[in-house]
């Protein structure tokens, strides 16, 4: 797997084939005998450069039909409940997948990661982009979580769900004594729900954030945070099963 980057900055992602764009195209035999760092030349003489993409930039090109969650709320998501090495995940609504990668590529090979979507289109492109990125400790299943959670012993249950309260009880017996159920959910009567909820059924440490994440603009005149930022994306909750 590589990506090409041009002389404006623009990424591609690329498979073993000839590669057209607007600045010319590269062969096959070019891009086959490439690796990261090399340069290669369209027929017109223009520049791409060959990187091995991290799991940010593969996101970023990846298939996709829906919203994905931003880095800035997945490392809340990670940072919080402590996500590592060998951890054993669920993943509720997978949508393209993007999250599910995140995990994956966070628990590394002795971890395990099971991404539920109950749409079977979703679920198909979540599968595809997973093997793209050539994670071997993600599964896609096709499955409604408010009917059960097949998995136990789990250091993390995360749902994006629109209600993720009726997988609260299902959650709580999958988990493992301390582990976190995370959610993340755009509206505040949600949260106000879920917390409720949570405490009724023994979770402890329930907590509520949203994070905002802005950029500094650094120029000759001087230096100041950027007037466009990312702001409101989602809210997260966290619970912990003690």
């Amino acid at each position: 797997m590589r990506i090409l980057m041009d002389e404006r900055g623009k990424k591609y992602m690329v498979t073993d084939k000839e590669f057209h764009t607007d600045f010319g195209f590269i062969t096959e035999e070019d891009i086959i005998g490439s690796s990261a760092g090399d340069v290669l030349k369209t027929h017109l003489g223009r520049e791409f450069k060959v990187i091995k993409p991290n799991v940010n930039d593969y996101i970023e090109l990846m298939e996709r039909k829906c919203n994905i969650i931003l880095p800035k709320d997945i490392g809340i998501i990670t940072a919080k409940t402590g996500l590592g090495s060998g951890f054993k995940v669920l993943d509720a609504g997978s949508g393209a997948g993007a999250t599910a990668l995140h995990f994956g590529n966070i628990v590394g090979k002795e971890g395990e990661v099971y991404s539920y979507e109950i749409r079977e289109d979703f679920a198909e492109i979540a599968e595809r982009n997973i093997k793209g990125f050539e994670l071997d400790n993600v599964l896609i299943k096709c499955k409604d979580v408010t009917e059960g959670i097949d998995e136990n012993n789990l250091d993390l249950v995360f749902l994006d769900l629109p209600k993720p309260w009726d997988v609260g009880e299902h959650a709580k017996e999958a988990l493992k004594v301390g582990g976190y159920i995370a959610t993340y959910t755009p509206f505040i009567e949600q949260i106000q729900i879920l917390q409720r909820v949570l405490k009724k059924i023994g979770f402890s440490e329930v907590e509520s954030f949203e994070c905002m994440f802005r950029g500094i603009e650094v120029t000759n005149k001087g230096t100041r945070p950027k007037t466009r930022m990312a702001g409101h994306t989602g809210y997260i909750t966290f619970g912990r099963k003690l």
